[in-house]
């Protein structure tokens, strides 16, 4: 334990907002602060609320602890660490167990917590860039990472984590979160489509293990569209007045009714999703502090290309974000994809590792 105490003192002289936890295997993850703010301070259509990432179980928290790395794991259980191929294969259950191996406190990154960032990010004027371009980014050509999978022609795939330049750091320094942007798009926890409809759990709950996130879960709700409060969802996606996605005119749209629904993967522009008149403002608040539309007065270039796709018909797909390492300027930190079931898998999908200590 002394050893990592040196690292942890020597880490926050360059890092300050950066520190070395060890878990119940006694083993170190570098994590990142995220201080706790309000939806008016990364939203210019948010309210004084405190974001939803700050909230779990009902209490406010001070803050919460991200991976800085994407996450690989020894003996089944996740780590964040630099220089090292991120885990990839992996399913959505077997991500959120080996991040529940850690111990009491660790979880699946939520898409509240990976929004807090994306909006902290935008807000304060710095996209970051990443491996979206086989090892480098499309806007990028001087910058390559260090390879830590190709493809069997030979393209650069995955990188090792965190050895991208500055630009691929969520703040652009030395302490900030890095591949955020492409190299393996990340499950993000608390979130699913099932029918078209729209089912999150409150806040930040899924932080928590018990609130469970397997299928039949008592904890996922649906968004009153009107109101922007939950309610209990029918099972099917027809809950009466809940917030649904529909497809019009190849844009993405909320709404709580659908129109078009197709059991395939549709897509458009992040800076594209839009909304009809039955959802309320204060569901459209919910949904711009969840990174699930874009703010009240954002241009399209404020998402630099940044996509979402969704599948509103089958029975339940859950979330990943972030983009991959052929998504080009598709991939960012406002990428989602809603595309898939909890049992698929890809060479391409990872995750990370949050932690709050004041959960367990």
């Amino acid at each position: 334990m002394a050893n990592f105490d040196l690292s942890s003192l020597a880490l926050k002289a360059v890092c300050p907002n950066n520190s070395i936890f060890t878990d119940d295997t006694d083993l170190p993850s570098v994590m990142v602060y995220i201080p706790k703010f309000k939806n008016s301070d990364v939203l210019t259509g948010g309210d004084d609320s405190t974001h939803p990432a700050f909230i779990v179980n009902g209490s406010e928290i001070d803050g919460f602890y991200y991976s800085k790395y994407q996450n690989m794991c020894y003996n089944s259980v996740a780590y964040s660490l630099p220089g090292e191929d991120p885990q990839a294969s992996i399913n959505f259950e077997t991500a959120i167990s080996r991040c529940e191996a850690k111990g009491n406190g660790w979880h699946l990154s939520t898409n509240a917590e990976w929004a807090a960032i994306a909006l902290w990010c935008k807000a304060n004027g710095f996209l970051p860039y990443g491996n979206n371009n086989y090892g480098k980014d499309t806007r990028e050509s001087n910058y390559k990472a260090i390879p830590s999978y190709t493809d069997s022609s030979g393209n650069t795939c995955r990188v090792a984590t965190g050895t991208g330049p500055l630009t691929w750091s969520h703040d652009g320094t030395p302490s900030g979160i890095w591949d955020l942007n492409g190299n393996v798009r990340e499950w993000q926890g608390g979130i699913r489509l099932v029918y078209g409809e729209l089912q999150i759990l409150e806040n930040n709950n899924a932080a928590d293990p018990d609130n469970p996130q397997n299928s039949t879960s008592t904890c996922w709700m649906a968004i009153d569209a009107s109101t922007g409060e939950l309610i209990t969802p029918d099972g099917f996606g027809t809950t009466s007045g809940s917030v649904k996605l529909d497809y019009i005119s190849s844009k993405w749209t909320y709404s709580t009714a659908i129109t078009d629904a197709s059991d395939t993967s549709r897509s458009c522009l992040f800076d594209n999703v839009t909304y009809d008149d039955t959802i309320g403002d204060d569901t459209l608040v919910l949904l711009r502090a969840l990174a699930l539309l874009p703010d009240s007065d954002a241009a399209a270039a404020d998402y630099e290309g940044d996509y979402m796709w969704w599948n509103n018909a089958a029975a339940e797909r859950c979330v990943y974000r972030g983009g991959h390492w052929g998504n080009g300027p598709y991939a960012g930190v406002f990428s989602l994809s809603g595309s898939n079931a909890r049992s698929f898998s890809s060479t391409s999908i990872g995750f990370r590792s949050a932690y709050i200590p004041e959960i367990g």
